[in-house]
């Protein structure tokens, strides 16, 4: 499980780094999770050297380097299966007449999948204080036929069904079909995913990826005590905000070599938390994100590292949503080929040589309030000096780095920067 939650971790690190190239003053949340996830569907489909592009992106290169990626879905025959003709176009394929596949049919890249359908199992099964919904789905035009082995398998290991559309002659219906799925997942916090003009009727392949989340506080922030109080988003630059605060005992740290304090705030029943990176300096937002890894992340949140003190807690009340069209961002980062139809292999998916994924499209959407958390969202040495801890105050007026974390796992779900609430 380590491996995954690392991969993760790296790979958010580094969409992060990527999507911050055009946003040093802007408000970033992404949910790593939710994105390798759906990525590592369109994996599970992926051959040659598009295969090796994503395995390295998504940090799983190490966990799938004895995976044998040339091995396609074949039947008891030996025969590759591509899909049967459905009458029904836009309904999901279903596939009971075939024999169920075993894990180890589906897990052709190393134990990466297996891993994943472990992981997505406790994060389904947390306790009834939160809601975490993952979902998600492909949408591919209608005509292609696609393996019966995938199909089961990204149902079998991920939940999901592919879904047939008709981008070619009816774009505004596709385009509405996804998102009306997408808010359903959502619980109506992520409306128009794709606004119109986003698909084109030349669209063959679209990954969707959904994520909710709402949680309570372990400790809640008292409504009375909420202000209004200065946020300084720069040396030259403020605005009023809403300013919640509590006094309670929470784990702390002051990482010495950032000047910054690390704060863990739990979630009813301590499975999750939001860890808050603020800088010591209004201008420290910079240096800790120049600086951030896995290994450094781990190593800040140690519970070596932290230190559990009865800490004044002032957090402003913030709503972020987001959109994001990650194509050129997971191109930067190394995974060209599945973008493109003239070298994207996804033979693994379709007998079709011509199938690439048309549109990776990620929209967040987060609020902090008094009660807790409702989010959505379709990685050295460190010296961490536990005594410097500024009296006690943690005081989050000017920009600052925040993660939602599953504790037993370190899987980090949710990715952000809050510059100006």
């Amino acid at each position: 499980m380590g491996s995954i939650s690392q991969a993760i971790t790296e790979m958010g690190v580094d969409l992060y780094n990527e999507l911050n190239k055009n946003a040093a003053n802007k408000n970033i949340f992404i949910s790593p999770m939710s994105i390798s996830t759906g990525l590592v569907m369109v994996l599970l489909g992926a051959r040659g050297n598009t295969a090796t592009q994503m395995q390295m992106v998504l940090h799983l290169n190490r966990a799938a380097r004895s995976a044998n990626l040339e091995t396609g879905f074949v039947s008891e025959s030996g025969t590759t299966e591509a899909e049967p003709e459905y009458p029904n176009e836009g309904q999901y394929h279903q596939l009971s007449h075939f024999p169920k596949p075993s894990l180890s049919q589906c897990d052709l890249v190393g134990g990466i999948h297996t891993e994943f359908q472990t992981l997505l199992s406790q994060l389904k099964n947390l306790n009834k204080s939160y809601v975490l919904s993952l979902a998600n789905s492909l949408f591919a035009q209608k005509g292609y036929n696609f393996h019966q082995q995938y199909l089961e398998c990204t149902k079998e290991l991920y939940g999901a069904m592919l879904q047939t559309v008709d981008f070619e002659n009816a774009t505004e219906a596709a385009r509405q079909k996804i998102n009306s799925w997408v808010e359903s997942k959502t619980q109506g916090k992520i409306r128009e995913l794709f606004v119109s003009g986003v698909i084109d009727p030349t669209a063959v392949l679209v990954l969707v990826n959904a994520i909710y989340f709402k949680a309570t506080w372990e400790y809640k922030f008292e409504e009375k005590y909420t202000m209004p109080k200065d946020f300084r988003i720069n040396q030259n630059e403020s605005k009023s905000v809403q300013m919640m605060y509590q006094k309670d005992r929470f784990k702390i740290a002051h990482i010495q070599e950032m000047n910054a304090q690390i704060l863990m705030i739990p979630y009813a029943g301590k499975s999750l938390s939001m860890i808050i990176l603020l800088p010591d300096d209004i201008t420290g937002l910079e240096q800790i994100e120049r600086a951030m890894t896995y290994e450094k992340l781990i190593r800040w949140t140690s519970l070596e590292s932290m230190r559990d003190r009865e800490v004044e807690v002032y957090l402003p009340r913030f709503k972020l949503e987001d959109t994001f069209e990650l194509n050129l961002p997971l191109q930067e980062m190394g995974m060209i080929d599945v973008f493109e139809e003239s070298k994207a292999d996804l033979s693994g998916m379709a007998p079709s040589r011509k199938l690439f994924l048309s549109k990776v499209v990620h929209k967040t959407y987060v609020e902090v309030n008094e009660e807790g958390t409702l989010a959505a969202a379709a990685t050295g040495s460190v010296v961490v000096n536990r005594s410097h801890l500024s009296g006690g105050l943690f005081m989050a007026d000017h920009p600052f780095l925040f993660f939602i974390q599953h504790n037993p796992t370190n899987t980090i779900l949710f990715l952000g920067k809050l510059c100006s609430p």
